[in-house]
């Protein structure tokens, strides 16, 4: 089975779990971009982000430089927004046919999942999810600690 993992990282939490799966499997890593990058200003990602959620506005992302099809698996890796996947992630989702892949939802949050991995299967409804993985972390992102227990984390890859 070949396998990518994708994903989105605004603070480093998601990419730092992304690149711990990639170098535990050897598999392509594919990070999203959203077109106009998001500021450096947390707070101001924050305000903007929050205030778009209601209106469900979808950002335009830069094209991922692979074949999707070539994948049968996609560990998918998104932080939680608003209990939700992040915006990039659900327009990856809207933008890429994922119909009869296997994917691996991961989710990196400060302890509030709220319905993120419930929605990616409703975004993949002709895809098979499997194995998905809640990953908190602190709540103040700049201290970048795992709550989640590491063995915990290293038992979901190795089930990969």
């Amino acid at each position: 089975m070949k396998t990518a993992i994708v994903y989105f990282s605004y603070t480093g939490h998601t990419r730092q779990i992304a690149k711990q799966i990639q170098e535990n499997l050897h598999c392509d890593l594919f990070e999203l971009k959203r077109k106009e990058p998001y500021s450096e200003d947390y707070e101001e990602v924050v305000a903007d982000e929050q205030n778009q959620e209601g209106s469900q506005k979808i950002p335009e992302i830069e094209p991922i430089p692979i074949d999707i099809d070539a994948y049968d698996r996609i560990i998918l890796g998104t932080p939680t927004w608003w209990y939700r996947p992040c915006p990039v992630v659900r327009a990856f989702l809207k933008q890429y046919d994922l119909s009869s892949k296997t994917i691996v939802p991961f989710a990196t949050n400060a302890g509030w999942l709220g319905r993120a991995l419930k929605e990616i299967k409703e975004l993949c409804p002709n895809s098979t999810i499997e194995k998905e993985m809640n990953l908190v972390f602190t709540e103040d992102y700049k201290e970048n600690k795992l709550v989640t227990k590491k063995e915990d984390l290293q038992n979901w890859i190795n089930s990969l």
